[in-house]
C-alpha cells in the first residue's frame, strides 16, 4: 500500500550530525559549515569542466555577489551587507539537496520539483533573515548571475562567446578579468578544490552574518 504523501520523508544526514527532510525542511536543519560544503560539492555545468575540477556553486555564488557589488560600486553606490548576503546564498538551496540543475531541463522536472526548491529557498531566506527580492532588486541580481554564467561557459565549461549567445541564449558578454583572483589570487578562471572553496564560503558568510546582524 502506498504511503500518503504527507508520510513521505527524504532525509539528508550532514556533516554537522544534524539531519534535513528534503520535503519539509526547517531553518534549525543545518548548520553554516554544512552549507558550505554542500554547496563546495555541487557542481554547475552539469559537472562538466575544460579545467581538471568542476566549478562548483559556492565559487559561483561568490563570483555573482561580487559582480553585483561591482556594478554598485560602479553607479556610485555600496551593495549593503544583508544584500550581499543574499546573493551569496541565492543558490543555497541547491547545496541542501546536493544538485544543481542546468536550467533548459527544470521545466522537465515539473511543478513537485519547484515547490521542493521553493521550500528550501523559504527555509534557507528564514534562517538568515533575507528579505524578499524587489523587482528591482531581482532584475540587478539575475544580470549579476547572467554575467557570471557567460563567463563560467567561455572560460570554465569551453564555449565560444558566439556559441554562449547563439547556443545557450545569454545575451550579456563574458567578463574578460575574474572578479575572484583579485581577492583569492591564483589562476583566473580556474575552479577551486571543493574544500578550498568550502573554506572561502563560509569565511565570506561569517562576515557578512557579522556584519548585518
Amino acid at each position: 500500500m502506498a504511503r500518503d504523501q504527507h508520510e513521505q520523508r527524504a532525509w539528508v544526514r550532514m556533516p554537522s550530525g544534524r539531519r534535513l527532510d528534503l520535503l519539509d525542511p526547517t531553518p534549525f536543519d543545518w548548520d553554516d559549515s554544512d552549507l558550505a560544503l554542500g554547496l563546495a560539492r555541487t557542481y554547475r555545468w552539469g559537472g562538466h569542466s575544460a579545467w581538471p575540477l568542476p566549478l562548483s556553486v559556492a565559487q559561483h555564488s561568490l563570483t555573482v555577489m561580487h559582480v553585483r557589488a561591482a556594478a554598485c560600486t560602479a553607479m556610485g553606490l555600496t551593495l549593503p551587507p544583508v544584500s550581499a548576503l543574499r546573493e551569496l546564498l541565492h543558490d543555497a538551496e541547491e547545496g541542501l539537496l546536493g544538485f544543481d540543475c542546468i536550467s533548459p531541463l527544470k521545466p522537465f522536472l515539473g511543478d513537485a520539483f519547484k515547490t521542493l526548491s521553493q521550500k528550501l529557498e523559504a527555509a534557507v531566506f528564514l534562517r538568515y533573515g533575507l528579505p524578499g527580492w524587489t523587482p528591482k532588486e531581482h532584475a540587478a541580481h539575475k544580470l549579476a548571475d547572467r554575467l557570471a554564467a557567460a563567463s563560467e561557459a567561455v572560460h570554465i565549461a569551453g564555449w565560444s562567446a558566439k556559441e554562449v549567445q547563439q547556443t545557450l541564449k545569454i545575451s550579456v558578454p563574458p567578463l574578460h578579468d575574474d572578479p575572484l583572483q583579485t581577492i583569492y589570487g591564483g589562476t583566473a578562471w580556474e575552479p577551486w578544490p571543493p574544500a578550498l572553496a568550502a573554506e572561502r564560503f563560509l569565511a565570506e558568510l561569517e562576515r557578512l552574518k557579522a556584519c548585518s546582524g
